[in-house]
């Protein structure tokens, strides 16, 4: 098995979980099956720098002396938010040498500016994919899955995405035995599939300002297989079904319709994830109706059908 070098290039004002995370997962690789990454890290200069949370980090050598690596990983953090010539140009010229380009969280916006994400769909921390969007037009953006495949660009979103994406990896390359022993030993339990939202319903939307509405979302969640039309909403609310529709988009920032469908996709996944019923039985419970009704939800979203996704979480033991 030929070794890989994973390099993480590092610069002041970078989020540390940004690299330590992804460091962690690849590092646990290497423990579990010798010879198999060779981790190191690089500034520009060589030089110490400062993580936007105040750590200092010594790299191992200059960006100037490293050889191609296998995998190139760019953290975000802050210190994305201010261009850097530099070190945009020795991504320009390093970047497509890799044999797999890795972002995480905002790094997705150094790699832009190199001109790396033109022509590709990529994602990275919900709260910048629309500038990264503005800013890049070349680059399609999706902001709601936790990673995204292009090629071999990946790209991740908000900080502990990172380790998703580091366990997605190290299954690809060392399989998913080795890859859920490492999620185990950091007690992320089993890796999130990448089309995974970033949110759940409840953060994704805002708190409606007005108490109906509050107690109308809370209801929501608390019911997922009552009748939830916006009729029966509305009631609840004590307001027309025009005035409640208008008034729950505008308070929460989505329309009743698709709060609800966050809500039921949510509370099936995590029935899927955390227990053993059956899926006519959660499909009932998070009020799909029918096994076909929630299958067809998890397809549009998620890009998986119920019990695939349940085997994510639930792998068939080996024998």
């Amino acid at each position: 098995m030929a070794q890989r070098t994973l390099l993480v290039v590092l610069f002041d004002g970078v989020q540390s979980l940004d690299i330590t995370g992804p460091v962690e997962v690849f590092a646990g690789a290497e423990t579990h099956t010798p010879g198999s990454y060779r981790i190191r890290t690089a500034s520009l200069d060589g030089a110490p720098v400062r993580t936007s949370s105040g750590l200092t980090l010594v790299p191992d050598e200059s960006l100037g002396d490293v050889p191609a690596p296998h995998t190139l990983l760019v953290p975000g953090g802050q210190g994305t938010r201010v261009p850097d010539p530099r070190l945009t140009d020795w991504l320009r010229e390093h970047g497509p040498r890799a044999e797999r380009l890795v972002s995480v969280c905002t790094g997705a916006i150094r790699l832009a500016q190199a001109g790396l994400l033109d022509g590709r769909r990529v994602t990275t921390h919900w709260a910048y994919c629309e500038k990264l969007a503005r800013d890049h037009p070349a680059i399609r953006v999706e902001p709601d899955p936790i990673y995204i495949r292009d090629g071999q660009v990946f790209t991740s979103a908000g900080v502990t995405s990172g380790i998703d994406l580091a366990l997605a990896l190290v299954e690809e390359d060392l399989g998913r035995d080795v890859a859920l022993a490492i999620a185990r030993h950091l007690v992320v339990f089993l890796r999130r599939p990448g089309n995974q939202a970033q949110f759940s319903a409840q953060l994704a939307a805002q708190t409606a300002q007005r108490e109906p509405l509050r107690e109308v979302q809370r209801w929501i969640t608390e019911h997922p297989g009552a009748d939830l039309t916006v009729d029966a909403l509305a009631e609840r609310a004590r307001l027309s079904p025009r005035h409640f529709a208008r008034a729950f988009h505008a308070e929460t920032g989505m329309p009743p319709g698709r709060y609800v469908d966050r809500v039921r996709l949510e509370h099936a996944r995590r029935l899927l994830e955390d227990t053993t019923h059956g899926i006519e039985e959660i499909s009932r419970t998070s009020g799909y109706g029918t096994p076909e009704a929630m299958r067809r939800a998890f397809v549009k979203t998620l890009g998986s059908a119920p019990t695939e996704y349940r085997r994510r979480f639930h792998p068939t033991p080996a024998h």
